[in-house]
């Protein structure tokens, strides 16, 4: 039996055909007009009301012409495009956006004498901004939500080799967040799919014996399932020229072409498309390690662990008596774990459990109900009545905010394993080790202990390799939510 092969979906390169006879329009076309409305009201109505307030002339035109010059900046900057959905509703690419909003009112105030001073337009267009990142994210959790019920979704025809055919299927059944469904595929070869993936086709291994040979059977299957468009995974038997022809016929036919590289977890922002000498290609930027991104973390780590620290102070001490109440020992818990490097650092966090702890736990060992290297109980014998109430909302880890300020950690990151963890941990594994642990992050908004290793260390890697400002706050954000939701907590 065939062994399958690693993951090639990732970043899709999408070839667009030239000429605009698609025979069947997806179910998401809502998005564009919601969208341009949603951007349009957003912009429109706080402008025309801070306008009005601060009593400039002709409120309304204003309003109406700075709306348009905000929707023909998304436009350009393809924010309505259907691909954009598919990465979330990051408030980045908004601000930029917005910024370049203000350049583009003030050379036309410049230019035509048109709008109001620096000052005025500042103010009407800031409750715009913060509308507009409501109305997106709204909409994008609308999205999410349809995809979840498996509507919305853009049928998908596979062509490859059978094992990146299943590598595809694979990623794609991961995960909700994306608006894809396979339907069938056109598999090279004639090997067999283990991922159940209906076959419409087999095509020849090798050159194919007349130029068009693939045109008729891919498109015929794409015909017949209804397909919105096509993967085409690369590899020694389908690229080059054979590739090129492919799309020729699938273009001519009005079908859509992505081709699927074969890297995955790459951000889109760190991706971009070059050509030489006829041949496409993807320059993927390095994560961001050094410059003005990690020293904007830095301090927003320090800074805001310093007024956190501050504004709890009173929290601190509650928590503080409870946990002494609850049970005899010391309040706090000091543990050495592993941070960036695998440099170890003690680690603060209120004490859950009872004192001897530690040494009961190679008793416990056998009733881990983690698949990985990390221990986890749902009903802990060792974790006290207190504790209980504090690893529910995670308020046992409020006293990590010293370790973030002085730098062991930052406030978003992976959690920070220990040493006996780090210890079995694979070459993969130990790339998490690369940012400093983190007092939030994806797997604490994402499920917690409830998710399984592979998950954990998924969410971890797209986070060490694709992290970004903006994403930081969109994480701390949704912890709130996270924490009292309370769920994976234990």
């Amino acid at each position: 039996m065939r062994q399958s092969t690693s993951a090639v979906s990732g970043q899709a390169i999408s070839l667009t055909p030239h000429r605009s006879t698609t025979p069947r329009r997806p179910a998401n076309r809502w998005y564009v007009p919601v969208a341009v409305c949603a951007d349009s009201l957003g912009m429109a109505l706080p402008t025309v009301v801070i306008l009005s307030l601060i009593g400039t002339a002709h409120p309304v035109h204003q309003a109406v012409a700075i709306t348009v010059v905000w929707v023909l900046v998304g436009l350009a900057a393809k924010r309505y495009a259907p691909w954009t959905w598919d990465e979330g509703a990051p408030v980045g690419p908004v601000v930029r956006d917005w910024l370049v909003l203000l350049g583009a009112l003030a050379v036309l105030r410049t230019v035509f004498g048109l709008g109001e001073p620096p000052a005025a337009a500042l103010a009407a267009l800031c409750p715009s901004l913060a509308v507009t990142v409501v109305c997106r994210k709204a909409i994008h959790r609308h999205i999410l939500a349809v995809r979840r019920r498996a509507r919305g979704l853009r049928r998908v025809l596979v062509v490859g080799e059978a094992g990146a055919v299943d590598a595809v299927v694979g990623q794609l059944a991961e995960r909700t967040d994306h608006g894809y469904v396979v339907v069938g595929a056109c598999v090279l070869g004639e090997e067999d799919l283990l991922s159940g993936v209906p076959v419409s086709a087999r095509l020849r291994v090798g050159a194919p014996a007349a130029p068009d040979e693939d045109a008729a059977p891919v498109a015929e299957a794409a015909e017949t399932l209804g397909a919105d468009l096509v993967f085409v995974t690369t590899g020694r038997n389908m690229c080059g020229d054979r590739l090129r022809r492919l799309s020729w016929a699938l273009h001519d036919r009005g079908r859509r072409l992505m081709v699927l590289p074969g890297i995955v977890e790459v951000a889109r922002r760190r991706v971009r498309i070059a050509s030489a000498a006829g041949l496409t290609l993807l320059d993927v930027s390095p994560p961001t390690r050094r410059g003005l991104p990690t020293l904007l973390k830095a301090v927003t780590d320090r800074a805001g662990s310093l007024v956190l620290l501050m504004v709890l102070a009173p929290l601190f001490a509650l928590l503080a008596l409870a946990v002494r109440m609850s049970s005899p020992g010391p309040v706090i818990y000091r543990q050495v774990r592993v941070g960036r490097d695998g440099v170890p650092f003690p680690m603060w966090k209120f004490r859950t459990m009872v004192v001897d702890a530690d040494r009961m736990k190679g008793d416990l060992a056998a009733a881990n109900e983690h698949d990985g290297h990390m221990f986890k109980l749902r009903r802990d014998p060792r974790v006290t009545s207190a504790g209980r109430f504090l690893r529910r909302y995670s308020l046992d880890e409020l006293p990590q905010l010293a370790n973030v300020l002085l730098g062991h950690m930052s406030l978003v990151g992976p959690r920070p394993p220990l040493p006996e963890e780090v210890a079995r941990y694979d070459e993969v594994e130990m790339r998490r080790l690369s940012v400093k642990p983190g007092l939030t992050g994806l797997w604490q908004v994402s499920g917690r202990s409830d998710l399984s290793w592979h998950e954990t260390v998924s969410l971890d890697l797209r986070y060490v390799d694709n992290w970004s400002w903006t994403w930081d706050m969109t994480v701390m954000a949704r912890t709130v939510r996270a924490v009292l939701d309370g769920r994976g907590a234990y």
